[in-house]
């Protein structure tokens, strides 16, 4: 387990410090686990699936896929969920200027997104 949560850790782009402090634990927690110096608790496994959307399965035994799955009926609640429990000051921006924008604006920055990410 402990190389998967160096994995997701580098997934997610964070530092160890910014990775313990989403889940409320101590640096050298994360540090013990990616080592392979202490495994989480059970309780610590659904705290990392729960904030970081993962499949417990992957996490436990490496059953991919790493991420959970979401039925794209409940996407736009989950997403908006997440958003709405970010403490990311850009996220936040984004969402306060999205709620702003006028929808014919909208329509041209998602057109570009979608260009920019290779979406079509």
């Amino acid at each position: 387990m402990k190389e998967r949560i160096k994995k997701l850790r580098n997934y997610l782009g964070l530092t160890q410090q910014k990775f313990a402090d989403r889940l409320g634990l101590k640096r050298q927690t994360i540090a013990a686990y990616e080592i392979g110096n202490i495994a989480p608790s059970d309780s610590t496994i659904l705290l990392i699936c729960k904030e970081f959307d993962i499949n417990e399965e992957w996490l436990r035994h490496g059953k991919e896929p790493m991420q959970k799955l979401i039925d794209p009926e409940d996407r736009y609640s989950h997403s908006l969920a997440k958003l709405a429990a970010a403490d990311d000051e850009t996220i936040i921006n984004w969402v306060n200027v999205i709620a702003d924008t006028n929808p014919a604006a909208l329509k041209e920055i998602e057109k570009f997104m979608k260009k920019l990410l290779g979406i079509n």
